[in-house]
């Protein structure tokens, strides 16, 4: 056969792997590179470091400034998911990640200057067991949040939420720090009120999440003069505020349960 009559078969030329998320079929399956939202997890980045900041504050003995530090996380881990509602960038990563940071901020930390600030007094195994009660509660309510989120009421928490959790253990240190009160003395006292708020976290008590509250919201006339007081009040004593609404709002539920049951069992007796 003559070669100059024989056809050449065409020689592919290699393809170079595109740039833009798509792979060549030569390495595999096409691909997209991953990204994250950069505001929302940058909001919460930022309440992972306040929480960081309040340990190394409390190891320093700045307990006042550690939960200074720890309600400035608060304020942060409830604008995160604010912003990313309203950007629409909410993620799965976001979600994942904002717990992480919770686990931290709302348990990890308040647990480290709670255990500084007064356990360390009652013995290395019954501080350490108080405070550890704590951070272990925090992080079995975010996990079981995460599961049942699309499950629950949404009106409601099951269990009291870490941020409130954490609101009255520094609510206690901020206040009594800024009066100059040792009230870190009464060791006691301070481990029931920490092991007794990390009990509350994983109870199946129903707490009011607020996250029904709308401008548009209609409330009773009572509501005002009330409203009043609480402003009046945290313009005299912002520290003493803070803590007040959040050990009321930890009682709540449990009150609220009790007087339920009260209210039944009276009424049974009378029928």
């Amino acid at each position: 056969m003559n070669p100059e009559t024989e056809q050449s078969q065409p020689q592919s030329e290699p393809r170079e792997p595109m740039l833009d998320g798509v792979a060549d079929h030569h390495s595999g399956p096409p691909y997209r590179r991953k990204a994250i939202y950069l505001l929302p997890n940058l909001i919460t980045t930022g309440a992972l470091f306040a929480g960081f900041f309040a340990i190394l504050r409390a190891i320093q003995g700045d307990f006042e400034q550690a939960a200074i530090a720890v309600f400035i996380a608060m304020l942060l881990d409830g604008l995160d998911g604010r912003v990313a509602r309203m950007t629409g960038t909410q993620s799965a990563f976001g979600v994942q990640y904002d717990s992480l940071s919770d686990v931290i901020a709302f348990g990890l930390a308040p647990a480290v200057v709670v255990f500084l600030w007064s356990l360390y007094g009652i013995g290395d195994r019954w501080g350490m067991l108080g405070a550890f009660v704590f951070v272990a509660a925090a992080a079995i309510r975010l996990a079981r949040f995460n599961v049942q989120v699309e499950t629950v009421d949404k009106r409601y928490f099951v269990g009291l939420a870490s941020p409130a959790a954490a609101a009255v253990l520094m609510g206690m240190v901020w206040f009594f720090e800024e009066q100059q009160i040792p009230f870190y003395e009464n060791i006691g006292w301070v481990w029931v009120i920490t092991v007794t708020t990390g009990l509350l976290m994983v109870s199946s008590l129903p707490y009011y999440s607020f996250k029904s509250v709308s401008p548009r919201l209609r409330v009773s006339f009572l509501s005002v003069p009330i409203l009043i007081l609480v402003f009046v009040l945290a313009l005299k004593d912002f520290a003493l505020t803070l803590w007040l609404l959040a050990v009321i709002y930890a009682l709540s539920s449990p009150v609220w349960i009790l007087g339920r049951r009260l209210a039944r069992l009276l009424f049974h007796r009378q029928g």
